[in-house]
C-alpha cells in the first residue's frame, strides 16, 4: 500500500454534499458519518509521522473547520430540533436524551485544546511532534466519547424520530437542519 494514512483518508472526506441526504434521519446519519470520518482524520493527523508539513497543515485546517463549524451545527440540530420534539414521549427515550445532552457537554469540554492544536498545526505544521504528545490522550478521549455517543443515538434516539414523529414534524426538523447549514455556509 503506498501513500500515508492521511493521503489515503483525505479523499473520503466530503464526497457527498452536506445537503445531499434526504429527510431528517438521513441528514442526521450523514452528520454521524462525517463525525466518524473527521475523528479518524484527526487521529491520522496525530499518529501519521510520515506526513509532510504541507499535508499536516492542510489536514489540520480541514479538521479544525469541521470541529469548529460543522460539529456545533449538529449539536444544535440535536439540542434544538430533535430533543424538544422527542422529550416526554417515553422514559427510555428521555434517559437517552438526557445522556445525549450530557455527552454533548463532555465533548465540548474536550474540544477547545484540540481546536487550539489543530489551529497551531495549520499555521505551524513543524509543531506536530510537540503537539502530538500533548493532544493524543485528548483525541483518544474524544474518539471514545463519539463512539459511545453516536452508537447510543443510533440505537435509541434516531429510530424514535421515525417511530414517534409524523411526516410534518420530521419535515420541520429537516428544514431546520438545512437552514442552519445554509446560514453557516453562506458567509
Amino acid at each position: 500500500m503506498s501513500g500515508t494514512f492521511l493521503e489515503m483518508l483525505i479523499p473520503t472526506i466530503g464526497r457527498r454534499s452536506r445537503l445531499e441526504a434526504r429527510g431528517a434521519l438521513g441528514l442526521l446519519l450523514d452528520c454521524h458519518a462525517r463525525i466518524r470520518r473527521f475523528t479518524a482524520l484527526a487521529q491520522g493527523l496525530m499518529t501519521d509521522s510520515s506526513a509532510a508539513p504541507s499535508e499536516i497543515s492542510a489536514v489540520a485546517a480541514q479538521v479544525h473547520r469541521y470541529f469548529a463549524v460543522a460539529l456545533p451545527l449538529h449539536v444544535q440540530d440535536e439540542e434544538e430540533s430533535v430533543l424538544p420534539r422527542l422529550r416526554g414521549r417515553d422514559a427510555v427515550l428521555d434517559q437517552a436524551l438526557a445522556t445525549m445532552h450530557t455527552e454533548h457537554q463532555r465533548i465540548d469540554a474536550v474540544l477547545p485544546r484540540l481546536l487550539e492544536a489543530w489551529s497551531e498545526l495549520t499555521a505551524n505544521p513543524t509543531a506536530w511532534g510537540a503537539l502530538r504528545a500533548a493532544q493524543l490522550d485528548r483525541l483518544t478521549e474524544l474518539a471514545q466519547l463519539f463512539d459511545a455517543h453516536l452508537a447510543a443515538e443510533e440505537a435509541v434516539v434516531l429510530p424514535a424520530l421515525e417511530r414517534l414523529l409524523d411526516d410534518d414534524a420530521r419535515g420541520e426538523i429537516e428544514r431546520e437542519l438545512r437552514a442552519r447549514r445554509a446560514d453557516a455556509y453562506a458567509s
